[in-house]
């Protein structure tokens, strides 16, 4: 039996944000090429996590433009009140939300924290208020943070059980050399049975970007395994961020082969789409909602 394989974490931009310029920067992070990326890898949809930076200030519409004409391959989850937005972490952010999902409809969203900041407004009445509003239109949250941050995440976890936390690029921690007390504060997120890592951004956990298949990756990627269990993990690209270290499909096989030696066939099913499959079946679809 062959499980869909689903990207829960990739990016697509009207123009390049990043340093050093590009010479195709209209091209080079277009939806386009992200899907032809997808079918040389055999991966059936993607999540495109929104992050309005740079030239792109519309990035969430852009997105949910790019889903809307995809035939179902690719799902929008708008950027909101990120840590680059004026009005991040200012009064008012429930009603922000809202505003989002009655324009856009989407399924799950993006927010962004500062990783060296203090988490305390995730738990503070805005905060919660922001949350409990997400609970509410049953979203799935997909959250950039520090391992730092980790324990006033699963606070906020626990007081919104029935809503899913995807936590970002292994959730931060560095592995080369191996960020033990971060590691530690991630690991101990597992208590939480609505907290889900992200097998993305292995760029980010060493200080050498291309150094494929990054070796040393491969026991904080099982340290997770063992704590989270292969039902709370799931593959991401981080495209096109990730060209910066490696190809599409080397995003997919630093996964798939090189982290087979102890997640089993059946397991890695999960990983590489059945658990992203069986959240996005959970939740309402745009699709679903009535005209």
């Amino acid at each position: 039996m062959t499980t869909i394989i689903i990207d829960a974490h990739c990016h697509a931009w009207r123009h390049w944000p990043y340093q050093p310029a590009v010479p195709d920067p209209l091209s080079r992070a277009r939806a386009e090429r992200l899907l032809w990326e997808m079918d040389q890898a055999g991966v059936a949809k993607a999540v495109l996590i929104c992050a309005g930076i740079d030239h792109n200030p519309d990035n969430s519409e852009y997105n949910s433009a790019c889903a809307q004409s995809s035939g179902g391959r690719l799902l929008a989850f708008p950027d909101v009140d990120c840590r680059w937005q004026s009005s991040h972490h200012t009064p008012g952010a429930d009603q922000r939300l809202r505003a989002v999902v009655q324009h856009l409809n989407p399924i799950g969203f993006t927010h962004y924290l500062h990783e060296d900041h203090d988490p305390s407004w995730l738990l503070s009445p805005d905060g919660l208020a922001f949350f409990a509003t997400a609970s509410e239109l049953r979203l799935i949250v997909s959250l950039a943070c520090g391992a730092r941050q980790m324990p006033t995440v699963t606070a906020l976890a626990n007081r919104f059980a029935d809503t899913p936390f995807l936590i970002h690029h292994l959730g931060r921690v560095k592995a080369a050399p191996m960020d033990d007390d971060g590691l530690r504060l991630l690991l101990a997120a597992a208590s939480s049975p609505n907290i889900h890592v992200k097998l993305s951004g292995f760029g980010y956990a060493l200080e050498a970007g291309w150094d494929f298949p990054c070796t040393p990756t491969r026991p904080l990627v099982q340290a997770l395994y063992e704590h989270f269990g292969a039902a709370r993990l799931c593959w991401g690209s981080d495209y096109p961020v990730s060209q910066r270290y490696m190809t599409y499909r080397q995003t997919l096989d630093i996964v798939r082969t090189h982290c087979s030696s102890f997640i089993d066939a059946p397991e890695m099913q999960l990983v590489l789409g059945g658990n992203m499959q069986a959240m996005l079946a959970e939740r309402k679809l745009p699709a679903d909602t009535p005209s």
